[in-house]
């Protein structure tokens, strides 16, 4: 049967790469909700079959909007919030609005309704680990947040699990490790590497560029959550994650090197506040129990078609480029 889809934050970097795996390998309708803050992309959403996909402007934090919306669905992918890490240190208040209380409100929404309901999380909620640590984060790792951003995430996965527990609702959880790929905002570490070599800029690392983030192309996170969604146990957390471990260094030396560029040709500048060592992810339960395998095995593969993408779609990123670079020049980053 073909279900009736309720994508928030469906204009967004993951968001809409979900919308397109949806239309592409279902017969499912997907309605986006999308306030269209500076994240939210309209040229995301192009050339979607109109019959199959609807768009509303509004806010998850606005109970009315989500209520109506959530009354004419059969289940509700939840992607919709305030990610970057820098602009929480700036200004935090955003965050508890969309993470927490957009949250809150769809929790309630589905609760009323009996509706199916998938949120989309960060392994950013577990903190991080020592670089020499062989441990990856699990289901049952502690959440341990370091930054405004993934303590609010952490607090709308904890919200989710005591709507199961306490109402019945019936939703599953994921925290997946940092997405890369087609559509995601020039603030972002590895589009912002592209665009800038692309505009004749030296990348900028932050310290020393030994963190290391475990890297999933943002096609192969949308399928896992269409895999959790159809599958998925109720009340299960499962973490969405492909075996992509690399240091910051690492990635922006693979993007000079495919870029044709020398692979020391970057700049160091301060680091973040509070940035984290390491993430890993151990995905095999969703490996295992649910048969989920990602098809971009190959890293740098996908950076190379990543790096295609920015390169053939100028149109797309260039209105974003100058403010997000006066931005960071105001930090000195």
């Amino acid at each position: 049967m073909t279900r009736r889809l309720l994508v928030t934050g469906g204009a967004g970097f993951i968001g809409s790469a979900f919308v397109h795996h949806v239309l592409a390998h279902t017969d499912d309708s997907v309605t986006v909700l999308d306030s269209f803050t500076y994240a939210g992309h309209r040229g995301s959403l192009e050339d979607l079959p109109a019959e199959r996909c609807a768009v509303v402007v509004g806010d998850v934090a606005d109970p009315e909007v989500v209520e109506r919306l959530v009354a004419d669905v059969d289940a509700v992918v939840h992607f919709a919030a305030e990610s970057h890490n820098d602009n929480s240190l700036a200004d935090p208040s955003p965050f508890l609005r969309t993470n927490l209380m957009g949250t809150f409100n769809l929790l309630e929404a589905v609760r009323r309704h009996g509706t199916r309901f998938h949120h989309i999380s960060t392994d950013e909620v577990y903190g991080d680990l020592a670089l020499d640590d062989p441990e990856r984060f699990t289901e049952t790792t502690p959440y341990n947040p370091s930054s405004p951003y993934s303590a609010t995430k952490a607090g709308s996965d904890l919200l989710v699990r005591a709507w199961v527990r306490s109402f019945g609702v019936q939703a599953t959880l994921s925290n997946c490790s940092n997405n890369y790929g087609p559509r995601q905002h020039v603030e972002k570490f590895i589009p912002r590497q592209i665009t800038n070599l692309l505009d004749g800029i030296r990348p900028r690392l932050y310290g020393t560029g030994e963190n290391v983030r475990d890297w999933i192309h943002a096609e192969d996170h949308s399928s896992a959550v269409l895999r959790i969604l159809d599958a998925g146990e109720i009340g299960r957390t499962y973490l969405i994650g492909a075996d992509g471990e690399k240091s910051n260094r690492e990635v922006v030396e693979m993007i000079l090197g495919l870029m044709g560029r020398p692979a020391d040709d970057y700049d160091h500048v301060n680091d973040r506040a509070g940035h984290d060592l390491r993430y890993a992810i151990d995905a095999a339960p969703l490996r295992e129990e649910l048969g989920w395998r990602p098809r971009y095995r190959d890293f740098e593969a996908g950076l190379a078609a990543t790096i295609d993408w920015y390169r053939e779609n100028e149109r797309w990123w260039r209105p974003q480029k100058a403010a997000t670079e006066a931005k960071y020049q105001l930090v000195g980053q």
